[in-house]
């Protein structure tokens, strides 16, 4: 396994979660940005529902890196 598959799987997972949708999956769950910003920032939810949302923000960085990304395979073969 090298960097670059290493760099493709941490791309496919902020693509995973730049997707998820709060009012179809995020809010039934329990896992809403407004129990985000209710304080309880320091758990490990608090963490991941901060890096879901982070995620979902930087969407047009998201699809630069998926243009190059997809640009070095279609060149490298």
């Amino acid at each position: 396994m090298g960097l670059w598959t290493l760099l493709e799987g941490f791309l496919l997972l902020a693509n995973a979660f730049a997707i998820l949708n709060e009012d179809r999956f995020l809010a039934p769950r329990g896992w809403s940005f407004s129990e985000f910003s209710a304080g309880r920032t320091k758990s490990l939810k608090g963490q991941l529902i901060g890096l879901i949302y982070a995620t979902q923000y930087m969407r047009v960085p998201l699809i630069i890196l998926n243009s190059i990304c997809i640009f070095v395979k279609l060149v490298s073969g």
